[in-house]
């Protein structure tokens, strides 16, 4: 049976058992006033996984995992990813960013670049500069304010669009029910000049409730040149019209300025990795994200669910880009400026039906979303500060381009519960997709002396059109109410984005016959939970990537200064096992409700990434770039009633920076990066409404890097934040 036969059958069965006759029973009942019912919640290890069925959506059968906040023993205030994230198995975290302002993490061998490889989401709608064309995240919700982050795996690709990480979700706090005014206040400082305040407000009353936070943090940075200030702003406001229909708005606002110190060379990094040569370099960002959700539950068994949404944003870079081991000749800096004006909306409609004398759910969801980014890169001015505005603003020495995009999708899932303990859920999602460029680059070549030899400006004007089906097929049986086996297989694809089509910048240079990444990835896995005693999921995954684009080092045929070329390398395939275990020894031997916890976790991923098929020898069969084979993540708390003292060890194994495997280039801009492992303490104190917390990242003050950029914030190596001291008071009212 061919794949259009497969989808025709399965939409007239869903019809069927939707909109067949039924018999129906209609039961009266007196209306009952409603109770609030509180119990004292045990120790859910700070993860915890989604249920087969969350609001309108379906995950039964897919990898997920569930950070809860108010159980992270973690710097919150500093948003420590390598602590925030650290139960979360596969993930590889790039530390270039020792604010938190900005976060990098990639899943299963994808780059970790702003989160570019998830759908990245704040209570469930989109966050990133431009899903289509742009999907990188220079906004990251602080953790003070979450309550929860919900990550799903490759098999979000039907419910969330074309991604091969996977969905990411940032759900805030909510209210108290009955409780009009609700106040917390932290207040933290830290090493090298780091403070950080947060205040939010909540309150629930009859009809109405809200949520608002503003944070405020600044700091001097553990390098040279590395300041930075950021505010963030968030306000949400829910009004129940009736028992059945509710309406939410949402304003998020942010903005930052950073100073980056930049890259440094191997030699610089070995000698002194606090050293900084570029004092002109900064880094700007302001965010505006605005949206309305609609909740209607149609009746006991079906829900409606829209979310429409929009983005203004902007972010501005200005510094020299030169490689790192030229000195900066203090003449005019590249200035690059983007903005982003996004709007969408989502619908979803879920409906619980009978089925094989059980009940089974069907989802069917329609999405739109527009994107349009502005980028321009000219000459900024010679001097030393934040200075963004362009000195021929008319006549840009660079490039000045316009990026609109358009999606439009259409997806269904549903799950069949074939038995009481097994289950099915096939699912479907047709994309339409445009992205188009409309601008003009200049073209220039410099000899040694640095002599312009031929220049010309290029206009550039593409237009590309796609549509397709993506399918995939999730399966889970249950043992019993802790054990379940779990398999699920979903086709993935992924774009070109706008800095593959044109970026000017000396350290990279993009091929101009790019295409788009196909593939699928599939999961098989086992997972369970017995009493708050212990937790695992242990999980095998194959990530098939085709056209796979990459970065390869190349030299000049004019300056004969090397480069990276970025391309469609070849097809790449990931196989891996990621494994998480946590067990309370003490509640195994002197039983569950004692109110001492003594946890030991692990978190361990074993990944081969390499390229196959390659027509070209020098990355034919090599490992994929940003991957380590082994990520290792362990440690022990000791709780007792609302103390809790944690020691966490991570590390991680070497990688490389490019499809070649090349482990030095002159620039630093591709190499090896070195093995490197992190010891972090964490101790936190609650009595009542106050709470103390406290901690030190990287006890043993290892010198180490994660990434080498190409461009900001560098380029060359990027080096990770030494030993660090913070602490938190808190107010919770």
């Amino acid at each position: 049976m061919n794949l259009n036969n497969y989808f025709t059958l399965y939409f007239i069965l869903l019809a069927s058992l939707l909109f067949g006759q039924k018999d129906t029973v209609v039961l009266k009942s007196d209306t009952l006033k409603s109770v609030i019912v509180e119990a004292h919640k045990e120790n859910d290890f700070g993860v915890t996984r989604l249920k087969q069925v969350e609001g309108t959506a379906i995950y039964a059968g897919k990898k997920n995992e569930v950070i809860l906040l108010a159980d992270a023993n973690a710097n919150l205030a500093a948003n420590n990813a390598r602590q925030i994230y650290n139960k979360i198995s596969g993930l590889n975290i790039w530390e270039s960013d020792g604010s938190g302002i900005q976060l990098g993490i990639g899943g299963r061998g994808l780059n970790p670049n702003r989160v570019s490889n998830f759908n990245t989401r704040q209570n469930g709608y989109d966050i990133s500069a431009d899903a289509l064309g742009y999907p990188e995240s220079y906004y990251t919700p602080p953790s003070e304010a979450l309550d929860r982050i919900e990550v799903v795996r490759g098999a979000a690709s039907l419910q969330y669009g074309t991604q091969f990480g996977g969905f990411i979700n940032f759900k805030f706090k909510q209210p108290k029910p009955d409780q009009l005014f609700q106040i917390e206040a932290r207040q933290t400082a830290a090493s090298f000049g780091f403070f950080n305040s947060y205040l939010s407000l909540a309150g629930d009353k009859k009809k109405w409730s809200y949520f608002t936070f503003y944070q405020y943090k600044k700091g001097d940075g553990w390098r040279m040149n590395s300041r930075f200030n950021a505010n963030t702003a968030h306000a949400s406001v829910v009004y129940r019209a009736t028992d059945k229909f509710k309406i939410t708005a949402e304003y998020t606002f942010m903005n930052y300025l950073a100073q980056q110190a930049g890259g440094l060379t191997d030699n610089q990094f070995k000698k002194d990795p606090k050293q900084s040569h570029r004092n002109r370099n900064w880094f700007r960002v302001n965010w505006n994200l605005a949206a309305i959700v609609l909740d209607y539950d149609i009746n006991e068994t079906s829900k409606l669910n829209m979310r429409t949404f929009g983005l203004l944003a902007g972010r501005d870079a200005v510094g020299f880009l030169g490689v790192i081991n030229r000195t900066d000749p203090m003449t005019e800096r590249d200035l690059l400026k983007d903005v982003y004006k996004n709007i969408g909306s989502e619908l979803r409609y879920i409906k619980h039906y009978d089925f094989l004398r059980s009940v089974s759910v069907f989802l069917a969801g329609a999405r739109y979303y527009r994107g349009n980014t502005y980028r321009k890169q000219g000459y900024g001015t010679d001097g030393a500060d934040p200075d963004f505005n362009y000195l021929n603003p008319d006549d840009l020495e660079h490039s000045d381009y316009y990026f609109p995009s358009e999606n439009i999708s259409l997806f269904t899932e549903n799950i069949f519960r074939i038995t009481s303990k097994f289950n099915i859920t096939p699912g479907v999602r047709f994309e339409y997709i445009s992205t188009s460029s409309d601008g003009y680059y200049n073209e220039q070549y410099k000899d040694l002396a640095g002599n312009v030899i031929y220049k010309a400006q290029i206009q550039d004007n593409k237009s590309n059109y796609r549509h397709f089906l993506l399918a995939g097929l999730g399966m889970a049986y249950k043992f019993n109410s802790f054990l379940e086996l779990y398999a699920n297989f979903s086709q993935n694809y992924r774009s070109i984005n706008f800095n593959d089509m044109r970026v000017v910048n000396p350290n990279i240079r993009v091929d101009l016959n790019l295409k788009d990444e196909t593939g699928y990835s599939a999961d098989l896995g086992f997972r369970g939970s017995w009493k708050n005693i212990l937790t695992f999921d242990i999980t095998a995954f194959y990530l098939k990537y085709n056209n796979r684009i990459g970065s390869v080092l190349m030299v000049d045929s004019f300056s004969y200064i090397p480069y990276r070329f970025r391309t469609n390398i070849s097809d790449s395939r990931n196989i891996g096992v990621e494994a998480f275990t946590e067990l309370d020894l003490y509640k195994l031997i002197a039983g569950s409700q004692r109110k001492i916890g003594i946890t030991v976790f692990a978190n361990l991923s074993f990944i081969d990434a390499r390229y196959i098929d390659s027509k070209q020898n020098a990355y034919k069969n090599k490992l994929v770039e940003y991957v380590p084979q082994q990520i290792i993540r362990t440690g022990t708390s000791f709780i007792y009633k609302t103390f809790k003292f944690s020691l966490q060890y991570s590390k991680t194994s070497e990688q490389f920076s490019d499809a070649t495997n090349a482990e030095y280039s002159s620039n630093a801009v591709t190499g090896l990066i070195p093995e490197y492992d992190i010891l972090d303490c964490s101790i936190g104190y609650s009595y009542k409404w106050l709470s103390l917390s406290g901690g030190v990242n990287n006890v043993m003050n290892k010198m180490y890097f994660t990434r080498r950029a190409d461009g900001y914030p560098g380029p060359g190596i990027i080096p990770s934040d030494g030993r660090s001291f913070y602490m938190t008071l808190g107010l919770k009212l």
